[in-house]
């Protein structure tokens, strides 16, 4: 036991001082306690032959599973829809966008393991961070720890809660019939897991903006994103992106979208007509209306054009807001090889927009920039009937599938690389979404291993290739895997070694002759205590026949001492070992301060809240 807690806190001060990786250091801990358990007197410490089986246990397949089948959900663009609607419906603002998406986790949580539906959201959280302008680090930590919150708000939401009814059952057979414990309903729990879904979403709304960190990374500008900015910056093109309405009776209906562009030093770079968006219209084509125009220019020009046409300037991007969005589209630049068949040729001979479905915005040569818009040192060009040159820098919007079929053609050469090179797949949405269904149904209606219905849906889009095998490899964070792997080993160290009803039984003799309030109190912390150095399904295991034990010998009611056991092991803020949290760890650039920071009052707030709604409800 004392090698157990020496390794506890080792372990512990690896994490808070990060002198290495968090995942590395999961990794050394792994190894100590292996080589240990070599050692004289200390064979007990972990099985030798199994200290590698938290790599096929439960948790961790089913963290894999999910990882890919959020890839494949991810690939199809159905996440890139779910990103659009909220940002369409919620807003752009964090006040709007945090409450939305983790309300929406908390809630598919309760259904599915908490890490599942933190997992399918991650990349509809990355889509918002990048097309709302917020750091993914103020988004994600919110999102996990709802998902963490709504564990608890049905009892098939966490593992502890699954196990309870079986474990009152057990210890159901040392009870004389009046105290023996009713299993709990469904929805029993609801009440306490809906309170504490709020309290988390106002707990960030409140004080967010001082407990989560303000730094993240961020897509660059070669990505697309700010591109007005990158184009201010790098080419001295003053210019935002507005979208207009045309009425049917403007002067503008007939007009050739190429003579536009040059007698109002703007640029036309996607139409909205008859419900449909284009971006790679020929420059040629007449503008039929009624219609919307994406119009690329200086905010003063544009104003002065709508005014000329009768046009209304909107607020902001809305049929064009997913074609705009950074995970769609951006800014690339394309250099003009010596050996290039273009060379010689201008962009509306070669029907540049329609055949590459590169928007040009302007040409690089040497020390000037040609541009349809205005920049600082040159008057407008039009860059439509300039013949390219070698050595030319093409500065482009476009789709970033688009721009990943570019580079293998050896008429262009991509200087962007920071950029999705993926391309989508939207034929593959109707397989995507049956196996998803499939996986969700068999967690919900069957008794199958929560791993073994994942990687079903999983296999189903590999073999449907939604996703090819090496794209479902590169889905699944290996940081993660390893880092929770690697410290399953430690867990049963303490549950085995006998360290951790040890130090349930000391704590419960200082608890002896406490009301029951404070024993309901005491067994809570100590729940939470365990949850963050073992697993919550052994926490659990370990815990409830004791509190039974002390709500029998207090009179109290011993199924909710059991249920704040259930509860309370879910309550796992405070370091990331929790699988939720050690998800989200990597992708935001969190450090475990920042889980100290923002998961220490967090503890508190769930401590208190289940609490009273246990009270409240029980």
């Amino acid at each position: 036991m004392g090698v157990v807690l020496g390794l506890l806190a080792f372990t512990v001060f690896l994490f808070v001082s990060e002198i290495i990786r968090i995942d590395l250091a999961a990794i050394l801990v792994l190894v100590i306690v292996g080589i240990l358990s070599y050692l004289p007197g200390l064979e007990q410490l972990a099985d030798v032959n199994h200290l590698f089986d938290g790599f096929a246990s439960n948790a961790v397949i089913s963290i894999i599973a999910v990882m890919i089948v959020g890839a494949g959900l991810d690939k199809t663009g159905l996440m890139n829809k779910v990103a659009a609607a909220i940002l369409k419906y919620g807003g752009t603002t964090e006040a709007r966008v945090l409450p939305i998406v983790s309300g929406t986790v908390g809630f598919i949580s309760s259904f599915l393991q908490n890490v599942g539906a933190a997992a399918l959201f991650l990349p509809v959280v990355s889509r918002i961070s990048a097309r709302a302008n917020i750091p993914l680090s103020r988004l994600l930590m919110p999102m996990g720890f709802c998902a963490i919150l709504g564990g608890t708000m049905t009892m098939v939401g966490s593992s502890p809660l699954i196990l309870l009814n079986d474990l009152i059952q057990t210890a159901n057979t040392g009870l004389p019939d009046a105290q023996k414990m009713e299993p709990f309903g469904l929805f029993s729990v609801t009440p306490i897991g809906f309170a504490l879904i709020l309290s988390g979403i106002f707990y960030f709304l409140i004080f967010g903006r001082w407990v989560l960190p303000g730094d993240s990374v961020r897509l660059d500008a070669a990505t697309g994103h700010g591109t007005s900015e990158y184009l201010q910056r790098v080419y001295g093109l003053r210019a935002d992106v507005f979208e207009v309405d045309v009425p049917a009776e403007s002067d503008l209906v007939g007009q050739v979208l190429a003579d536009i562009n040059l007698e109002n030093n703007l640029y036309i770079i996607s139409t909205f007509y008859r419900g449909k968006t284009s971006m790679v219209q020929i420059l040629t084509a007449e503008i039929a209306a009624p219609c919307r125009l994406a119009i690329i220019g200086k905010a003063t020009v544009v104003e002065n054009f709508a005014r000329r046409y009768g046009l209304t300037i909107r607020p902001s991007l809305d049929v064009f807001a997913e074609e705009f969005a950074p995970t769609n589209a951006g800014i690339a630049e394309i250099v003009i090889p010596p050996d290039s068949t273009l060379i010689g040729k201008c962009p509306r001979e070669m029907l540049l927009r329609k055949t590459y479905g590169l928007s040009l915005l302007a040409i690089h040569r040497g020390e000037e920039t040609l541009s349809h818009v205005e920049t600082d040192d040159h008057e407008p060009t039009q860059i439509g009937l300039v013949d390219f040159r070698p050595g030319d820098m093409l500065v482009a919007h476009t789709k970033w599938d688009n721009l990943t079929r570019l580079k293998r053609d050896q008429d262009f050469v991509i200087v962007t690389s920071d950029f999705p090179q993926e391309e989508l797949r939207p034929q593959k949405v109707g397989w995507a979404v049956l196996f998803f269904l499939i996986s969700l149904s068999l967690i919900l209606f069957t008794d199958i291993r929560l791993s073994l219905c994942l990687l079903v849906g999983a296999v189903g889009m590999l073999l449907t290739r939604v996703l090819s095998i090496d794209e479902a490899y590169r889905a699944v964070g290996w940081n993660t895997v390893f880092l929770l792997a690697s410290l399953i080993p430690l867990g049963q160290a303490v549950q085995n070694s006998g360290t951790a009803a040890w130090i349930a039984q000391q704590i419960l003799v200082l608890l002896d002759g406490w009301s029951i309030l404070s024993l309901q109190i005491g067994v809570a912390i100590l729940a939470t205590v365990f949850s963050l150095v073992m697993s919550n399904v052994g926490a659990t295991v370990l815990l409830v026949p004791l509190a039974v034990s002390i709500a029998v010998a207090a009179g109290a009611n011993p199924a909710i001492f059991a249920l704040t056991v259930a509860i309370s092991t879910s309550n796992s803020f405070i370091i990331p070992t929790h699988q939720v949290n050690a998800l989200i760890m990597g992708p935001a650039g969190y450090k475990v301060v920042d889980f100290v920071k923002s998961g220490g009052i967090m503890t508190i707030i769930f401590l208190v809240v289940s609490l009273t709604m246990l009270n409240l409800v029980f």
